[in-house]
């Protein structure tokens, strides 16, 4: 689940030709999610992902979670929810 978008600034020295030191700054977008799996938050930053998946349409896994695990478990509930008969009066939610 995406929840917010930080920014973090890093600062860095580098020497020039004529010795002297400079410093300088980079800021980075860093998102802020919930793992879908163990409800941990995790940050990732958005160069490294696609711009598609920062939303709520797609599930994240943190690096602690096992993702394709994770998928096989998503994929036997909608399988369940699938088979199931249109007439039946099981609750959708309890799957």
């Amino acid at each position: 689940m995406f929840l917010a978008q930080e920014y973090t600034t890093q600062t860095h020295t580098r020497k020039s030709k004529l010795g002297t030191d400079h410093t300088y700054s980079r800021e980075r977008t860093v998102l802020l999610f919930r793992c879908d799996s163990c409800n941990e938050t995790f940050k990732r930053e958005k160069g490294s992902m696609d711009p598609k998946r920062i939303s709520n349409n797609y599930f994240h896994v943190c690096s602690n979670c096992d993702p394709k695990k994770f998928a096989q478990k998503k994929g036997v509930e909608n399988r369940l929810l699938w088979d199931m008969k249109a007439s039946s009066l099981d609750d959708v939610s309890k799957l």
